[in-house]
Formats: structure tokens, sequence, C-alpha cells
């Protein structure tokens, strides 16, 4: 046990050393699966904290404005660039094609209500595929991580098995050290597996609230452009909006 966690080598330069060819392109591709992770959780992490700050930020200004005017002002500006200010920028492009372009917007509804409503809808699910970009890898990797490690555990097994096999020495000593090596495959497949569990599920359940938000945001949109910004601002008052 101190000669394979010696100084000289640790124990995953031994198995590498150790390992055949089929085993390192194993150990390979869960490296690369774990930095494929990794990388994913980091990225899309960072960008649902900005996300959020810039949404807080862009309510708390939507909420204080006092006319559609100023709502159109401020998200025409550079620094809104969260999924609320997009919806509203995409009601608001919506509410113009309606008043400049009625004959353009009859040919996409029926009316000018099912025509906004559209707009909103199409924003929503552009949000939401934006949200859930990069899920599919993290469910593809938490998925095959264990199966590939297994993989590489068999393959591991088989091999030693052959050389105790060649050496004609199945003492204790013997197997356990190449068998155990082989064990280590299927704990590198969970040690990649697992954080891509956990970051889906905390991102799913995430994205389920924000496009809960999302849609919630809409009917406030769609009330404030065909009922008005005062009757908008009092039906999301006596909702409890803010």
């Amino acid at each position: 046990m101190t000669e394979f966690f010696g100084t000289d080598s640790s124990w995953l330069a031994h198995l590498m050393h150790h390992d055949n060819t089929a085993g390192r392109v194993i150990a390979i591709l869960m490296l690369l699966m774990s930095v494929g992770s990794w990388a994913v959780m980091v990225i899309k992490g960072l960008a649902m904290v900005s996300e959020k700050r810039q949404a807080r930020r862009f309510l708390a200004q939507f909420w204080s404005s006092r006319n559609l005017h100023q709502v159109a002002e401020h998200v025409s500006s550079q620094e809104c660039n969260d999924p609320f200010s997009r919806i509203t920028r995409a009601g608001l492009k919506a509410s113009e094609q309606l008043q400049h372009g009625p004959t353009q917007a009859s040919l996409d509804s029926s009316s000018s209500d099912e025509f906004l409503t559209r707009s909103l809808r199409r924003a929503i699910t552009h949000e939401t595929l934006r949200l859930e970009a990069g899920l599919t890898i993290l469910a593809t990797i938490s998925t095959a991580a264990p199966f590939v490690g297994l993989l590489g555990t068999v393959l591991g097994i088989y091999h030693a098995l052959l050389a105790i096999g060649q050496t004609g020495q199945a003492t204790l000593d013997k197997v356990a050290g190449p068998v155990g090596e082989a064990l280590i495959m299927t704990a590198f497949g969970l040690g990649v597996a697992l954080p891509a569990v956990i970051a889906y599920n905390v991102f799913a359940r995430a994205n389920r609230v924000r496009i809960a938000d999302l849609d919630g945001f809409a009917h406030d949109i769609h009330a404030l452009l065909t009922t008005g910004y005062a009757n908008a601002m009092t039906n999301s008052a006596t909702r409890g909006v803010a």
C-alpha cells in the first residue's frame, strides 16, 4: 500500500502506467466528460447569477415607471439584457407592429389580442430554450459516466486476470493490486456523474421557477399593452406583484 501511494508516483499515475490502451482511452474520456460538465456548471451558474441581478434591477425600474414611454426608454438601453427585459421588448415590438402595420399583423393572427399573445408566447419559448441550454450535456454525462467507468472496470479486471493467468500466481497480494486499480475506474465514473446529476437538478428547478415567473410577467405585459399602463399596474398590485 505504501508503495502504491508512494512519493515517486501518484496512484493515478500508477494506474495509467500499468493500465492498457483501452483503460487509458476510457480514463481520458471520463476526464473530458468531467471537464465538460464542470465547464457547463460554471458558465450556467455565472450566467444565472448575472441575469438574476439584472432582472432584479429591471423589475424594480419597471414597476417604478410612471408610463409606458418610460418603460420603452428603459428597455431600449444597452444594460437591459435579462429574460424579463427581452419579453418586454418583444411585447413592445408586437404592439408597435399592430399600430403601424395592421395588415401585416393580420397575416399572423385573427385579432390584435391573439397576435400579441403569440408574440409573447414565442418570446417565452425562446427564453425557455436559452435556460435549458447545456442541460442535455449534464443529463448525458450523469447517465453515461457510471457505465463508462464500469466498462473500464470490466476491461481492467479482464486484463488483470489475463496477467495473473500468464504468471500463474493467484495469491492475494498479486490479485488485490490489479483488481483494485480496475475498480478505481468505477469510482471515476461515479465522481464524474454525481456533480452532473446535482447540477442538473439544481438548474432544472431554477428554470422551472424562472419560467413560471416569466409566464406571470408576460400576462402583466399583455395587460399593460391591451388595457393600459395604469390598469395593468392596479391589477398587478392587487395580485401582489412587485
